[in-house]
């Protein structure tokens, strides 16, 4: 997931509609979701390496680059026909008027993200799971038994229903 900010000043309201107008002023743009996850484990001082889903666009390229900068291993399922989730929120004086989401279910990832994490992980591994609902866990109950045959320790970030 990318996370973007825009930050700025509202001195007037539109005249096509009752909103807002922003002057945009800077912009951010951060890991954010499960991508979010391995950036706090890796400043903790963690060898992280990162599986995850995005789109053939601009938003994963940014994703990955943003990783990369933080020495961030990256293994994405890339998927042409998705979009990487990104969320855009618009800020004025510290209050978030708006966010725009582009998302789709990367439920259809979800085999082949469990073959890549599966096929990479070794005994003593820590492996983190947390993919904010979207679709990447669907078939979790698999993955945790492929990783608990290999002696990996499991952790939760929970947005799932059933991780029993």
């Amino acid at each position: 997931m990318l996370d973007e900010y825009w930050f700025g000043d509202v001195a007037r309201i539109s005249p096509e509609a009752p909103v807002p107008v922003v002057h945009a002023k800077s912009r951010d743009q951060r890991a954010g979701g499960a991508a979010n996850v391995a950036v706090n484990l890796a400043a903790l001082g963690a060898t992280v390496r990162f599986f995850g889903a995005a789109g053939n666009d601009s938003s994963g390229d940014t994703l990955r680059r943003l990783l990369a900068d933080l020495r961030i291993e990256t293994d994405f399922v890339v998927d042409d026909a998705l979009p990487t989730v990104h969320k855009l929120r618009v800020l004025a004086r510290n209050q978030q008027l708006i966010r725009l989401d582009a998302e789709s279910s990367l439920e259809s990832l979800a085999a082949e993200f469990n073959r890549r994490v599966l096929t990479n992980a070794r005994q003593g591994d820590i492996v983190v799971l947390s993919d904010y609902g979207k679709g990447t866990l669907a078939r979790v109950e698999e993955l945790i038994a492929g990783l608990k045959a290999k002696s990996c320790r499991v952790l939760i970030d929970p947005k799932g229903r059933d991780f029993g």
